[in-house]
């Protein structure tokens, strides 16, 4: 979608105009959901977050600053909700750990669909093994190529903490994949 076309439907959205939002909504609903399936484990919380992310934009895009990349104020978003539901989500988790022992669902990684659409299995796998911290940093320079700065920018952590989860990540996921060749990887000091 071309920025002045999708800055002239922001403006409309602005201004209440239902068919704007759904513009925009088919527009990036593919690129954050994949996103969201990365980050968030189980099919049904994926739903929910997206629901979140969708309202969420609605209710704030009088705060957008449309001076500033759509994109980037959109992934912005995408990483609160998904934080927000991590939270809500622990709190659940302590109240039913005290009534019973929490059992973990099996992961839906090893079915096809868009999740793995355009990404090696192998390599979604190995990103789902990451820590959470590290996996929003690594599918955020990756995926949506931001810069490290910006990715601190998006997360609201220091620079240092993002380049060293994104060591980490990289590392993890070397171990991971070692069969990966090596054009793939980055240098250890390559920022």
């Amino acid at each position: 979608m071309q920025s002045e076309y999708m800055y002239q439907l922001l403006l409309k959205m602005k201004d209440g105009d239902q068919q704007a939002f759904h513009t925009i909504y088919d527009a990036t609903y593919q690129d954050i959901y994949r996103t969201v399936s990365f980050l968030v484990d189980h099919q049904q919380d994926r739903e929910d977050v997206m629901n979140e992310i969708y309202m969420q934009m609605w209710t704030s895009l009088a705060n957008y600053d449309t001076n500033r990349p759509f994109h980037f104020w959109l992934h912005g978003l995408v990483i609160r909700q998904v934080q927000r539901f991590r939270v809500k989500s622990w709190r659940r988790f302590r109240i039913f750990e005290r009534i019973r022992a929490f059992s973990r669902e099996e992961s839906h990684w090893d079915k096809p669909g868009v999740l793995t659409d355009g990404t090696n299995q192998m390599i979604a796998k190995a990103i789902q093994k990451l820590t959470d911290k590290q996996r929003v940093v690594i599918i955020l320079r990756f995926f949506h190529d931001y810069a490290l700065e910006e990715i601190a920018t998006l997360l609201d952590i220091p620079l240092g903490t993002v380049k060293s989860r994104y060591h980490a990540g990289l590392q993890a996921l070397r171990k991971n994949l070692w069969n990966l060749p090596p054009e793939r990887m980055e240098k250890d000091n390559d920022y």
